[in-house]
C-alpha cells in the first residue's frame, strides 16, 4: 500500500508535502543520527529498517533470556568531540567508564593487545624474539616501495616473522581470503598508527601520557552503555519518534524509483505488504551492492557490474551462557589458533555487569567469520552452540560442562571486503550516483563500503543531515577517526597532515 504523499510534522504541527521529507534507509548509527539531527531541527524524516525488532544495525544489542550480547564488541571512544558530546546527550550517566583488556591467544599463550614489548619478549622466548627483531630489521633495511596488499603493508611495518605470528592467521579468518589479496587500505585504515616504535615507546613510558596524539588502537579506557550499544540506539529511536518522525521496522527495500531529477520514492515489503515512501531527499545506509540492484530504472550495465563485484563478509555470534561467575578477565580475546574456527571471544560481563541478569553466570560471545554460502552459515543452532562449547574447552578458556544454554545470531554483510578491486568499483558507483541521483546521499559502513567504526558512521549521518539543511559537506572526506578533512588538505588520501574541519555550533549555520 502506497503511503500518502501528505505527512504530518508533529514538531511544527503543520502539514507538509512528501517533497519536504527525507527518507532514510537503515536504522543503524548513521541512519538514526541523521534522523535525529533532522527531526530536532524541525525537518521531516522517516527511517526504514528491515530488522523487525532491533535498531542499531551491527551495533545493536540482542537479549536472550535476559542475557545481553553485542554483534561484536563496540567501544565508545572517538577523537571527534561532536560525537562524544552526542553520546553523552543521549544516555548521560548510563554511559559507564571501562578499563580495556584484550589479548591474543597464540600457541597456548596470551599476548597483550595492543602488543607490549616486554610481554611479547617474555612469551616468545629469546630465540624467537631475536628472530623477530632480525626479520624486522631486514624489512627496514630493504623495504618494499609499491605496497598493494595487507601482507606487504604489515611485513613492511613489522617484518615477516611478526606478521606470521600476530596478523596472518586472524586476518585470514576474518576475511576468508589470503592476506595477499586484501588491499593495503585495510592496514592503513585500521593499524596505521601502530608500529614497533610506538610499542617500544609505550613500554618505556609505562602508559603515561606523553602529550602526543591519541592512538585509538592503544587506548586503555573507553565508555560503554550499561546495557550495551543497543541501549544507545533504542533511546535515540524513542527521541526521534517523540519529535514526530517514524521508524518503520521489518520493511525491506525492494525498489528505488528514479526519475530525471533523482530518486522519487523507496518501495518496501514487509508483514503488512508493499509500501512506497516518497520524499524530496534520501539517505541510504544499505550495502551499495543491494542499493544499485534495487534501482528502477536500472543503472547502466557497467555500474551494476561494479556494484556486484563488491564483496561482504558475514558473521555468526554464538552466545554461550556459562554457569560460572568469573572467567577470564579480558573484554575480548583474539584467537590466532588455526586449530579452531572461532576468531574472537567476547566476555560481555566484563564490558558491563548489567549484561547478565544474574551475577552467578557469564555470557560469552564466540565470533565466527564466514560467507553466507559456507556450510557453517546453515548449520543448526544447536550444532553451532555445541561447537562453541567444544572449542572453548579446547582452548582451555572454559568448561564445556558448565555451558547451560546458548543461542546464535547471524549477521549478513557485517564487513565490507577490501579486496584489490573494491576502490575502483566504489568509484564507478559513486560517480554514477552523484551525477544521476543528486538527492541521494550514502552514509555509514555498508552505505559507503568503508569498514569504519560507529563514530565515523555517525559523523557521515550528521553531515548528510547538515547537507539537507543547506550544507555542502563531502561525506567521503570523513576519515577513519570521524574527522572531516578540508578538500585538498594535507593528511587525507593525498598525503600530509590531517586537519579536522571546525564544526559550527548552530545547525542553521552548518554549511561548508
Amino acid at each position: 500500500m502506497a503511503e500518502k504523499a501528505q505527512t504530518h510534522d508533529h514538531t511544527s504541527g503543520a502539514g507538509i508535502g512528501a517533497s519536504d521529507r527525507t527518507v532514510i534507509v537503515g536504522a543503524g548509527p548513521a541512519g538514526l543520527t541523521a534522523a535525529w539531527e533532522l527531526t530536532r531541527n524541525r525537518r521531516a524524516a522517516i527511517v526504514i529498517e528491515q530488522d523487525p525488532i532491533h535498531v542499531g544495525g551491527i551495533a545493536r544489542t540482542v537479549s536472550y533470556k535476559g542475557f545481553r550480547f553485542d554483534i561484536g564488541g563496540h567501544r565508545f571512544f572517538s577523537k571527534n568531540a561532536e560525537i562524544e558530546k552526542l553520546w553523552s546527550e543521549i544516555l548521560g550517566d548510563r554511559m559507564i567508564e571501562r578499563d580495556r583488556l584484550s589479548r591474543i591467544y597464540y600457541r597456548g599463550r596470551f599476548f597483550k593487545y595492543p602488543l607490549e614489548t616486554l610481554n611479547v619478549l617474555e612469551n616468545l622466548g629469546v630465540a624467537e624474539s631475536v628472530a623477530c627483531m632480525v626479520s624486522y630489521a631486514a624489512a627496514k633495511v630493504t623495504p618494499k616501495r609499491d605496497i598493494r596488499s595487507f601482507e606487504e603493508w604489515v611485513v613492511n611495518a613489522f617484518g615477516r616473522r611478526l606478521y606470521e605470528i600476530f596478523f596472518r592467521s586472524y586476518t585470514e579468518k576474518v576475511w576468508g581470503i589470503p592476506c595477499s589479496e586484501i588491499s593495503a587500505d585495510w592496514a592503513a585504515q585500521r593499524i596505521k598508527d601502530l608500529s614497533v616504535g610506538a610499542l617500544v615507546k609505550r613500554a618505556l613510558t609505562f602508559r603515561k601520557k606523553t602529550g602526543g596524539p591519541v592512538i585509538k588502537t592503544l587506548i586503555d579506557r573507553f565508555r560503554y552503555p550499561a546495557h550495551g550499544p543497543g541501549e544507545m540506539w533504542e533511546t535515540l529511536t524513542k527521541r526521534i519518534e517523540e519529535h514526530g518522525a517514524e521508524v518503520r521496522m521489518g520493511e525491506s527495500v525492494v525498489s528505488i524509483k528514479r526519475g530525471a531529477a533523482g530518486v522519487i520514492s523507496v518501495g518496501t515489503t514487509g508483514a503488512n505488504g508493499p509500501r512506497s515512501y516518497a520524499g524530496g531527499t534520501f539517505i541510504s545506509t544499505m550495502p551499495i551492492r543491494e542499493l544499485v540492484c534495487a534501482l528502477d530504472a536500472a543503472a547502466p550495465a557497467e555500474v551494476v557490474a561494479a556494484a556486484n563485484s563488491l564483496k561482504y563478509r558475514d558473521f555468526l555470534t554464538v552466545a554461550l551462557i556459562i554457569d560460572q561467575a568469573e572467567m577470564f578477565p579480558d573484554n575480548w580475546i583474539y584467537i590466532h589458533e588455526p586449530g579452531v574456527k572461532v576468531g574472537r571471544i567476547q566476555n560481555f560481563k566484563n564490558w558491563s555487569p548489567e549484561m547478565v541478569p544474574d551475577q552467578r553466570y557469564t555470557v560469552l560471545g564466540l565470533e565466527y567469520f564466514c560467507f553466507d554460502t559456507d556450510s557453517m552459515w546453515s548449520m543448526p543452532d544447536a550444532e553451532l552452540v555445541a561447537m562453541g562449547a567444544r572449542e572453548l574447552a579446547q582452548l582451555g578458556l572454559g568448561d564445556a560442562a558448565k555451558v547451560v544454554d546458548g543461542t546464535v545470531v547471524r549477521q549478513r554483510a557485517a564487513y565490507p571486503v577490501y579486496d584489490a578491486h573494491y576502490r575502483d568499483a566504489v568509484e564507478v558507483v559513486r560517480a554514477f550516483l552523484e551525477s544521476d541521483l543528486p538527492n541521494l546521499q550514502l552514509a555509514g559502513r555498508n552505505g559507503m563500503h568503508k569498514y569504519n567504526n560507529q563514530d565515523h558512521a555517525m559523523m557521515t549521518g550528521l553531515m548528510a543531515a547538515w547537507n539537507i539543511m543547506g550544507g555542502t559537506y563531502d561525506l567521503w572526506r570523513v576519515n577513519g577517526d570521524a574527522l572531516y578533512l578540508e578538500a585538498g588538505a594535507a593528511g587525507d588520501e593525498e598525503g600530509g597532515r590531517m586537519t579536522p574541519r571546525p564544526l559550527p555550533s548552530e545547525p542553521a549555520s552548518k554549511a561548508a
